[in-house]
């Protein structure tokens, strides 16, 4: 376990002491602050039974800053060390795949979650200037963030998975890309489809609308099914990065 906490500490000192750290920060903050200015200017001065969490997640801002910070986050993990020379290092160690790719991950998720903290700064200012008292509910507060959490994992486990394929951060951070918009565009598939589509198809594809479930997050209700959905889609693309990193060892 100690090998475990000596790998997190790495990864983390590498995100924090870094000016690339503190740069995707100051995107995210200034992102999801903009996104706040657009919702209260759109709102004016009508009052709305929504609470302003749900109307973010109704914005794209949410999904731009996932999709776009993702692939940055875990372009280094695997693609940095491949190039410098430091991964072939690292595994003729005595550390295992498994804390190799534990640590990664949860560096990366650490890093996304603080990045979004900046978040309860805006929902503290709509409180206070507006009559939305639901704005720091600890409910929805509470399903907010473990949309944002879920959201993540799913995302950073595909980036990791992304980073593992090559050395070129750029590639990394490409594929990781064009792996999350494909994921996210499943969830406008279930509306596409004909009127004769079989139910158990729609109920497959429902799954994967990660817009609609991000809207139940915000509102503070916890679907389990998208819970597990959530959990089970991480794990997956984890395994496949840890497959991935094994075969090194065989080379």
């Amino acid at each position: 376990m100690s090998i475990f906490w000596a790998l997190l500490r790495r990864e983390l000192t590498a995100f924090f002491f870094s000016l690339a750290g503190y740069i995707i920060i100051a995107a995210v903050t200034l992102l999801t602050g903009l996104s706040f200015v657009v919702l209260v200017q759109n709102l004016g001065t009508d009052p709305s039974p929504m609470p302003v969490t749900e109307m973010f997640y109704r914005t794209y801002f949410f999904w731009l800053i996932v999709l776009l910070v993702s692939p940055v986050i875990t372009m280094r993990l695997f693609a940095l060390e491949k190039a410098s020379g430091t991964f072939e290092t690292l595994m003729t160690t005595q550390v295992g795949d498994v804390q190799v790719v534990a640590a990664k991950f949860m560096a990366a998720i650490i890093f996304y979650l603080v990045a979004w903290l900046p978040l309860l700064a805006c929902l503290f200012i709509v409180q206070h200037f507006t009559s939305q008292n639901s704005a720091l509910d600890a409910g929805t507060v509470g399903g907010m963030f473990l949309g944002i959490f879920l959201t993540g994992g799913l995302f950073l486990s595909l980036g990791c998975f992304a980073s593992s394929l090559t050395r070129s951060q750029v590639a990394a951070a490409m594929i990781s890309f064009v792996l999350g918009v494909s994921l996210f565009s499943l969830g406008f598939l279930a509306e596409a489809l004909p009127a004769t589509t079989q139910p158990w198809q729609l109920q497959i594809v429902s799954y994967f609308g990660l817009f609609e479930q991000m809207h139940d997050f915000a509102r503070g209700v916890v679907d389990v099914r998208a819970v597990v959905f959530y959990v089970s889609a991480t794990f997956l693309f984890l395994f496949l990065t840890l497959r991935v990193v094994e075969s090194r060892r065989w080379k």
